[in-house]
């Protein structure tokens, strides 16, 4: 008997956010519905498909091997309703992930010419790390996405959207990579980072561990503001493009620091699921992104 493809949305929600309360809130439903569609799921295929644990919930080797085919089929539900849809003009909803340094220095004047070009299509921007971006244009959640170098996956077609280079930021009072290494004593400086699965963060990590600081504090914002905030009032450092952190109203409150190759260059690739057919929405708005003003170099 075909498994519910609803189940398996559920389910794969569920795995995605590690837990029933917050999958129900990305799901709009209440809590007990999620539940509910993941122990049918599990009495329907004969075996548990997650431990549950107090800091909530992890998949059995079921649930490993599982996934990936309920993340394909979600996926294909979702392509097979657009392509039935789609009659050649760009309208209807695109779902465009990206990563928040992106969003807010890179695309506004993408979308603004998306908009204009394709005025009946609903986009809608959705901000979160790599890693999780990464994850929504496999499941189909997102049509597309920007995301960090590098990215190999067989399921995923990408091209360079822009070239950046990244900067060491810290307070205003270290004026050289110098007089912060001179300045800062024991594991060193308090890393600022967006959660697990940002490249920018891992590459942090990489470059204090080079410094010598392996064992640098780390704590998690979510938000660039803040980040740039705690930076400018001498919490610790982070690492961004440069183009962010010129455009920061804190500009003048912060230090900038250059950084060698291959710490400072990184690419951000669109990344879309290889599809058989070529929506047409999608297929707008990656004419305006391949447009040559629009690959921009930091």
């Amino acid at each position: 008997m075909p498994l519910d493809l609803i189940d398996l949305v559920t389910f794969s929600a569920v795995a995605r956010c590690g837990g029933i309360t917050r999958a129900a809130e990305e799901l709009n439903t209440v809590q007990s519905n999620v539940t509910q569609r993941v122990k049918a799921l599990e009495a329907e295929i004969g075996t548990a498909l997650f431990e549950r644990h107090s800091r909530g919930m992890t998949l059995t080797g079921a649930g490993r091997r599982l996934l990936p085919y309920a993340q394909r089929m979600a996926a294909l539900s979702r392509e097979a309703l657009l392509a039935a849809r789609d009659d050649g003009e760009p309208k209807g909803p695109l779902a465009i992930g990206s990563m928040e340094t992106t969003a807010a220095v890179r695309l506004p004047g993408l979308l603004a010419e998306f908009h204009r070009r394709f005025p009946k299509v609903t986009l809608t921007l959705k901000t979160a790390t790599t890693a999780d971006l990464v994850t929504g244009v496999l499941e189909g959640t997102l049509d597309g996405a920007f995301v960090a170098a590098p990215i190999e996956h067989g399921d995923l077609l990408s091209a360079v959207a822009f070239h950046e280079e990244l900067v060491l930021v810290s307070a205003l009072r270290f004026s050289s990579l110098t007089a912060l290494r001179a300045g800062t004593s024991g594991s060193g400086p308090t890393a600022l980072v967006f959660r697990t699965g940002c490249t920018y963060r891992q590459r942090l990590e990489q470059l204090l561990t080079d410094f010598g600081w392996p064992s640098a504090v780390r704590f998690e914002l979510g938000t660039l503001d803040g980040m740039i905030g705690c930076v400018a009032a001498g919490m610790g450092v982070t690492l961004l493009p440069r183009a962010v952190v010129e455009r920061s109203q804190q500009r003048d409150e912060i230090s900038i620091h250059a950084l060698d190759t291959p710490w400072s260059r990184v690419d951000t690739l669109f990344v879309q699921r290889r599809s058989t057919h070529q929506y047409s929405a999608l297929t707008g708005f990656t004419s305006c992104l391949t447009a040559a003003d629009h690959v921009i170099a930091a």
